[in-house]
């Protein structure tokens, strides 16, 4: 079986002719995870007990001719930090090293539901917290492309899984980027959905009002294909809205006729002249294909950067304050059974979080601490409202908007660990989507040298549809 020729339509269409079984599907899967996984570290669970399990459902269905679901046979991986009911769900952290999901989230329930098969749980930077999957406490995962280089983060593994053939699809998260960067750096697709359009219940909280559960996939198509079956108004999540409403109120626009704006701001100069070979090459194609090509600006972007990282370790500080050593996760509390609560909560937390996990916490309960929060957090929120009137402006004249990714292809492992700030630029094209609830999708454009780099497109809130046709040209096209 030819894995890298496979669709999500081929899959149900060789299942219906039986030119092979879902078991046959698990089985080659499995056999590339136990050849690869070691080198790339792309899956840190891989499930083959539930996998048959779920292969064995598909089988049944197509013995007795029964309607195949929209996923049915399709192999697929998932992130280590949303829930699968009895697997282990660690957030590639060790303070839940040890912790088994009681539930399944949404999206799984939803993915189950449609035929799919999890082959296994994805690598990621502790709690999402990172641009590389460097930060994972189970060790980094590598680019398949290079195995010198990073997959990016914080969704690498579900990226390096789909593009060294590891699963079909996959979901990751997405915060600041976790979706978008590794799509770009491993040469795949990844979708990070309108804030509301996917349920967040059992997804791990990194930063509530940021995070985004998104697909990833080989092709726009299949990244289409799983959108639609995880986007969905789910009552467990508040922020979760009825897709179908909103987009009754949106303007129809032909997609032969969109306009695609390009912020000047994202493109004063410091861009890495391959890359900006790379992004001039698919707005002539876009120009050719007749998109009207127009120059918008986004004045507040220099300022999208700094409010992430204001915003997203205060919500951390807050979300984080659950792994006390008390309630799950490891815990020191057994070690001194005497110890007062106090030095339970400081050890525990101290022993089982990684690095940046601590950074990240202490900035946000410095940022929302007594005397600093007006000055910081709450100024940050303020500035948050300008960068979403930049893009509500910009959508007036424009129906997408076109940005780098990022400046350069995947950078080695290791060149940036020990400079969190540049690591945290890693993020300056990104972050300003999950400030605005906006979807955004990273499409394959090129390559440097043998290694591919991906550009973005930004749409308004629930316009993902657009956002796949104009991602759809990009990918048909050779670059």
């Amino acid at each position: 079986m030819e894995l890298q020729n496979l669709s999500i339509e081929k899959i149900k269409q060789g299942l219906k002719n039986k030119t092979f079984s879902a078991k046959e599907i698990v089985q080659e899967y499995l056999k590339k995870i136990k050849e690869k996984n070691t080198k790339i570290n792309a899956y840190l669970t891989v499930c083959e007990e539930l996998a048959f399990s779920l292969a064995e459902k598909t089988d049944l269905k197509i013995s007795k001719n029964q309607e195949l679901g929209e996923l049915e046979g399709v192999p697929l991986a998932v992130k280590d930090n949303i829930l699968v009911n009895g697997l282990p769900c660690t957030a590639a952290s060790k303070i839940l090293e040890n912790y088994i999901a009681p539930y399944d989230a949404t999206v799984i329930a939803r993915l189950k539901k449609a035929g799919a098969i999890i082959l296994g749980k994805t690598n990621l930077d502790e709690f999402a917290m990172g641009s590389s999957t460097e930060n994972s406490a189970f060790g980094s995962t590598r680019n398949p492309h290079d195995l010198e280089r990073v997959a990016g983060g914080s969704s690498g593994g579900s990226a390096a899984a789909v593009a060294a053939n590891l699963a079909l699809v996959a979901l990751g998260s997405d915060t600041g980027g976790s979706i978008r960067l590794p799509a770009s750096f491993c040469g795949i697709v990844g979708l990070k959905p309108t804030y509301g359009a996917v349920s967040r219940y059992g997804l791990i909280a990194m930063a509530s009002s940021l995070d985004q559960i998104g697909p990833m996939a080989k092709t726009v198509e299949d990244c289409e294909i799983l959108f639609r079956v995880i986007s969905f108004k789910d009552d467990k999540d508040s922020t979760s809205v009825d897709v179908s409403v909103f987009k009754e109120k949106l303007k129809k626009v032909s997609p032969q006729k969109l306009v695609i704006g390009l912020p000047r701001e994202y493109f004063l100069g410091g861009l890495d002249a391959q890359v900006e070979r790379i992004i001039e090459k698919v707005i002539l194609k876009l120009k050719n294909a007749g998109f009207e090509i127009k120059e918008i600006s986004l004045p507040h972007t220099q300022l999208a950067l700094a409010v992430y990282y204001l915003v997203m370790p205060s919500e951390i500080s807050a979300n984080l304050a659950r792994y006390d050593g008390i309630r799950y996760g490891n815990s020191t509390v057994f070690e001194s059974p005497d110890a007062d609560l106090l030095t339970v909560y400081l050890t525990t937390r101290q022993r089982y979080f990684g690095a940046e996990v601590k950074r990240r916490i202490m900035l946000g309960t410095f940022a929302l601490s007594a005397g600093y929060y007006e000055a910081y957090y709450l100024k940050a929120q303020k500035a948050r409202t300008k960068i979403k009137e930049d893009f509500e402006k910009a959508f007036q004249e424009v129906d997408l908007i076109l940005t780098p990714v990022s400046n350069h292809p995947a950078f080695k492992l290791g060149e940036k660990t020990k400079d969190p700030l540049s690591m945290y630029l890693e993020d300056i094209f990104m972050v300003a989507v999950n400030l605005a609830g906006l979807p955004a999708i990273s499409v394959p454009a090129g390559f440097v040298g043998n290694l591919p780099l991906g550009v973005q497109l930004i749409a308004r809130a629930f316009q993902e549809d657009l956002l796949f046709e104009a991602a759809r040209l990009i990918q048909e096209n050779d670059f």
